[in-house]
């Protein structure tokens, strides 16, 4: 009854018989005891849920990033506002879908199967050959449906937007709006691309990217700033609205990162981490001026 490789099993067959072994049918994964395919009927971890939440914020801050960059704009407007809100818009029905349309159908929740290693998003790689002779192809979705429901929400979103976003950029910044359009249509068969490649390595690292990506996102908000001094760095964080909404969304980001990196097994001790959310923004207000190229001598 034992099956060669990581991933192969049986399964009943019709007819009572027991099949040879091969991939488990999409949601099924084999028992490491009898080497049976059954059903996946685990809930996704609070660190999976956090994964899904990292793919739909990755697409929702690039939306919001190219319709900033294609407004040209210093100050938010009630354009720009709308289409903010259209992208966002987007992005939940695009999520609620997703969900809808996964297993359990017509809930907005998922039966997975449990992630135990890497390998677990790579089993193209680990299709057995007994005795170095013919290879048995075991391929199937082991992490099921952590693979195919972001590529799911990927499509939902760039129909949503497709079907969407060009009626309301026809009536609110008709030349600009559209750019966002096409940014679009390309970043989201990338990260599609991306998703397909490195899904597993996006998987174990992305607290790590969330936390080195906001560090960095938010020194380059005040880095494009021409008066470096701290009390110009201040003065115009506190009063225009647009430098505190990305302010704040870089915090939010970067407590995000925090969340995912403790998953609050320790909450007391890992909720005050999240108290340390502004010191990357302080310390690049109160160390920029002694970053100044000006001032440095040779």
């Amino acid at each position: 009854m034992s099956c060669p490789g990581w991933y192969c099993g049986r399964f009943l067959l019709p007819d009572g018989e027991i099949s040879d072994c091969g991939p488990c049918p999409r949601g099924f994964r084999r028992n490491e005891t009898t080497f049976i395919c059954e059903p996946c009927m685990d809930s996704p971890t609070f660190y999976d849920w956090l994964y899904l939440g990292f793919m739909v914020l990755l697409v929702l801050i690039l939306h919001c990033f190219f319709i900033d960059m294609v407004s040209m704009r210093r100050s938010f407007s009630k354009d720009i506002i709308i289409l903010h809100a259209t992208a966002f818009i987007e992005v939940v029905l695009s999520c609620i879908l997703s969900l809808l349309l996964s297993h359990p159908m017509g809930y907005l929740t998922i039966q997975s199967c449990q992630v135990r290693t890497i390998s677990d998003w790579y089993t193209l790689l680990h299709n057995p050959t007994p005795n170095y002779e013919k290879k048995i192809h075991c391929t199937q979705e082991a992490v099921y449906p952590l693979y195919t429901i972001v590529f799911l929400f990927y499509g939902l979103s760039l129909v949503l937007m497709l079907l969407i976003r060009p009626w309301v950029c026809r009536k609110y910044l008709p030349r600009q709006s559209k750019m966002s359009i096409y940014a679009a249509m390309y970043f989201i068969p990338i990260l599609v691309l991306l998703h397909a490649l490195i899904g597993g390595l996006l998987y174990y690292s992305f607290p790590y990217l969330v936390v080195i990506l906001s560090v960095i996102s938010c020194a380059a908000h005040f880095a494009i700033k021409m008066d470096q001094s701290i009390s110009s760095l201040i003065l115009t964080t506190v009063v225009e609205p647009r430098n505190i909404i990305i302010l704040v969304g870089h915090w939010c980001l970067h407590a995000y990162g925090i969340i995912s990196i403790t998953q609050l097994t320790n909450p007391t001790v890992h909720a005050l981490l999240i108290l340390l959310v502004p010191v990357p923004c302080l310390f690049y207000i109160f160390t920029a001026r002694f970053t100044d190229p000006s001032k440095t001598h040779f």
